[in-house]
């Protein structure tokens, strides 16, 4: 299980990074000025070997509600593009870390794929081994889902990785979103946003 530093720093903080990458993305509602993002309530998936941080951030700019899942890596990811990386940090518990948008994070993509399973426990963002409440998974397929090799893709639609044998993970990025009628597989849970509002929301599907 993953250990939440809660009273630990962090230089750049997180919100920095973030607010420096997201411009980058093509799913990213372009403004006028710098973002200013204020937080919601996410969540954390389990790495079962305990080096990579696996954290879905919810995060509002203005009327805009994004999903942003990131890993913390100890090194850098090898062979991950550079638009991958968000940046570096100093943590002040385990020195540098390389955080990146998980999609693109073989550890992230097999732990999401657990979770829509239902091998991987979805876990609070902000306390140690502590399940989240209210999340709802289902796959409809066949056989177990393969997390070999990967390409992911975004665009202003969001985020598609294309699994091995041809399924593909789609990663919602604008929320709320709603639940595609051809989906095979689904996680879902609340979406808990700045003001304490909430509502259910479909964060990851899978289709053929």
């Amino acid at each position: 299980m993953a250990h939440i530093y809660s009273h630990t720093t962090l230089k750049p903080t997180k919100r920095e990074l973030l607010s420096a990458w997201l411009p980058t993305r093509p799913w990213y509602q372009r403004s006028a000025t710098a973002p200013e993002l204020t937080p919601g309530r996410g969540f954390r998936l389990d790495d079962p070997a305990g080096e990579v941080g696996i954290e879905f951030h919810v995060i509002a700019e203005g009327t805009v509600v994004y999903l942003v899942p990131v890993t913390y890596r100890g090194a850098p990811l090898a062979g991950a593009p550079e638009h991958a990386l968000v940046g570096t940090m100093e943590h002040g518990e385990l020195g540098k870390r390389w955080m990146y948008d998980a999609g693109y994070d073989p550890v992230a993509v097999a732990q999401l794929l657990a979770a829509i399973e239902g091998r991987a426990e979805v876990q609070e963002q902000s306390v140690s081994d502590t399940a989240a409440k209210g999340f709802t998974r289902a796959y409809e397929g066949e056989g177990a889902l393969e997390t070999g090799e990967f390409s992911t893709s975004d665009s202003a639609d969001g985020t598609g990785i294309r699994l091995p044998g041809g399924p593909v993970l789609r990663l919602a990025r604008t929320l709320p979103a709603a639940l595609p009628a051809d989906a095979l597989g689904r996680l879902v849970g609340p979406l808990v946003l700045p003001d304490g509002s909430a509502t259910d929301t479909v964060f990851a599907t899978l289709h053929a």
